[in-house]
């Protein structure tokens, strides 16, 4: 499998790769105006979702190349997820690569896209995934917004350091910085942050589980 410089492939190697499963997700984002207490500028929305397992991840699926195109396949996905259709063209296309989990009995093949929508459009994406789809509270258990400001609370850095399914979390952070929704410099404060909050979080999810065993003696 030949790969690009960067270890990734282009659209044209990955689709080349006949013996692989195809996976296709999607960033859908907008701007906006609104501001959070009237106060701090929310600046963009961009969606994400709770899985069934309980990690975050991008809205999308397996796809077949055989059979449909990455992209219909994308917006097939997209309707049983947020039920509505979200067409998806090649221009939205980010990135392809293997995915880091991948063997070479069950290689897979990442195919990521983002789509910038106007806000009504995305609200109404919202709507609809709560109200129509068909996956809502099965595989997907609902939408989130990624909170891009940084609060006394956490905010961005408190998002960053949930669990993440495969390479949604990375994905994340190359298209904030790759459309300029976010400065390298916040980012790297937020992501900072991120790693003392998990480093707590992990302190106290060891402190619950020795109760629990301590409950059950």
């Amino acid at each position: 499998m030949h790969k690009m410089a960067s270890g990734q492939l282009s659209r044209a190697e990955a689709l080349a790769c006949t013996n692989c499963r195809h996976a296709c997700h999607v960033m859908l984002y907008c701007d906006t105006q609104n501001e959070l207490f009237g106060q701090i500028p929310i600046k963009h929305i961009i969606l994400m979702q709770m899985r069934f397992d309980g990690l975050l991840g991008f809205p999308g699926g397996f796809v077949n190349p055989s059979e449909e195109s990455l992209e219909e396949g994308l917006s097939r996905e997209l309707l049983e997820e947020i039920g509505a259709v979200v067409p998806i063209s090649v221009e939205n296309h980010v990135e392809s690569c293997q995915s880091p989990a991948s063997t070479s009995s069950t290689g897979l093949i990442l195919h990521f896209y983002a789509k910038k929508m106007e806000e009504e459009q995305i609200l109404e994406l919202e709507r609809s995934a709560a109200s129509t789809a068909i996956d809502h509270g099965h595989e997907v258990l609902g939408m989130v917004r990624v909170p891009l400001y940084c609060t006394k609370e956490g905010g961005l850095s408190s998002f960053l350091s949930h669990s993440f399914i495969g390479t949604a979390r990375q994905q994340l952070l190359d298209c904030l910085l790759r459309f300029g929704l976010i400065s390298p410099q916040n980012l790297c404060q937020a992501l900072s942050i991120s790693v003392a909050t998990h480093k707590r979080t992990t302190k106290d999810l060891k402190s619950a589980l020795a109760l629990m065993k301590g409950k059950q003696q």
